[in-house]
């Protein structure tokens, strides 16, 4: 019988001929992604009282971005530790104000296929995209690692998401995603992998099979991945000359279950609060006044999330009373959307523009919201408390429908404000 690419990358990462779901097995780690929230503040004492150094320094990529901007002298601390930390145990790829850690390490090039990948936050799982295994680990079992360069695993079944067609006028991977979600449900896809296949998904960008990838974790799955193909090889031709081993699903391998899905049947959607998964058509909603609209995060601020946002907004202003923020995923993005006038059209919608990092997404600063507020966001979570008051309401919606709704003052269907 045949193994699906996630069997196939824990095989090689095991040295075995193969594995199937259900065997525990030890693995070797080729890249570690750390953030400032999760990585040096958490393990450096235990690193310390061990005695140990790192594994294997170049290895390693730490992205300071949940803090940055500092806010105040507690936040200030925490990146403060991470710089000492870097510099201590002689980690180079080190990215501060760079941008969100699960964009980072792609547009760097260290996300390679085939390659075995943990990360110390939930959303690692951002990087399948690549065709990558990438896994999420607490700081426990992530000390393990920088110390041994190895883990145990237990092989995860794989559900396999199949679409097909061409995607409507006015939606996008995040529409795709918030379908699947609202399919599976929270707890759908609990440790397993969700294989993301099909010609629609093989027609996407980098940029676009991410949000895919990166909201795998919000139907309860240990992570998502795509089969790399020539739009991966393309993008990395410019980021890296490492090699890599790049892995196929085998044509008879076993899934525990096979969804599929028409991409002509879709609309836009939205996750209406407090749940990821509480997803409706945004044609089928009432009227829904917001406060607040934002374009940010991992999953909705790259550069192709900024331009749909401008081609919505262009020659028209965000109604009076909405703070339409835009946080940029990443500074490479940010330059690019500057130098070709992306990011002009977005000030002059009456966009403000914010740091590249998590700041608004996760509550942290820069759009925290009051009790009462509604906002419409490009992001991932929209869980009560999420990004501020417990009374306060969060939608998630494709880039496009945020621009749409900060143009009509309320949670609007992006394809009335673009041209064919």
């Amino acid at each position: 019988m045949g193994q699906t690419i996630t069997e196939k990358i824990l095989a090689r990462a095991s040295g075995m001929n193969s594995v199937r779901p259900g065997d525990i097995v030890w693995v070797k780690v080729d890249l570690v992604m750390m953030n400032d929230s999760g990585g040096p503040r958490r393990i450096a004492a235990n690193l310390e009282r061990l005695a140990a150094r790192v594994w294997d320094a170049d290895r390693i990529t730490v992205v300071a971005d949940h803090f940055v901007p500092a806010c105040n002298d507690t936040e200030a601390n925490i990146i403060s530790l991470t710089r000492q930390w870097v510099q201590r145990y002689g980690i180079n790829k080190y990215h501060e104000l760079e941008g969100v850690c699960h964009i980072v390490p792609i547009e760097k090039g260290y996300v390679l296929p085939g390659i075995m990948m943990v990360g110390g936050d939930s959303h690692s799982c951002t990087a399948g995209a690549m065709g990558a295994l990438v896994v999420a680990l607490g700081s426990t079992d992530m000390l393990g690692v920088l110390v041994k360069g190895s883990t145990w695993l237990k092989v995860p079944e794989t559900i396999r998401i199949e679409w097909k067609g061409e995607l409507p006028h006015g939606t996008s991977a995040k529409d795709m995603i918030l379908f699947n979600i609202k399919q599976l449900g929270l707890d759908g896809a609990t440790y397993k992998v969700v294989e993301f296949a099909g010609e629609t998904v093989h027609r996407l960008s980098i940029d676009e099979r991410i949000v895919l990838t990166n909201m795998t974790i919000e139907m309860g799955a240990k992570t998502g991945i795509i089969e790399p193909d020539e739009t991966v090889f393309q993008y990395l031709v410019q980021r890296t000359s490492a090699h890599y081993f790049p892995l196929y699903s085998d044509p008879d391998a076993e899934y525990s279950r096979v969804i599929r899905c028409r991409a002509e049947e879709l609309e836009p959607m939205v996750a209406c609060p407090h749940s990821p998964d509480n997803v409706e058509k945004v044609s089928a909603l009432p009227d829904l006044p917001v406060q607040q609209a934002l374009i940010g995060a991992c999953t909705g601020a790259k550069y192709t999330d900024l331009e749909a946002a401008a081609r919505v907004v262009s020659g028209r202003r965000a109604a009076p009373g909405v703070r339409f923020l835009v946080a940029p995923a990443s500074r490479q993005i940010l330059q690019r959307a500057a130098n070709d006038g992306v990011l002009s059209r977005l000030v002059e919608a009456g966009a403000t523009i914010l740091p590249p990092s998590c700041g608004p997404c996760a509550g942290l600063s820069n759009g925290i919201l009051a009790a009462g507020e509604r906002c419409v966001a490009s992001t991932n979570r929209n869980f009560k408390g999420r990004m501020g008051s417990p009374e306060a309401e969060v939608f998630l919606a494709s880039p496009a429908t945020v621009a749409a709704s900060a143009i009509a003052g309320k949670i609007a269907d992006p394809r009335a404000y673009l041209r064919g």
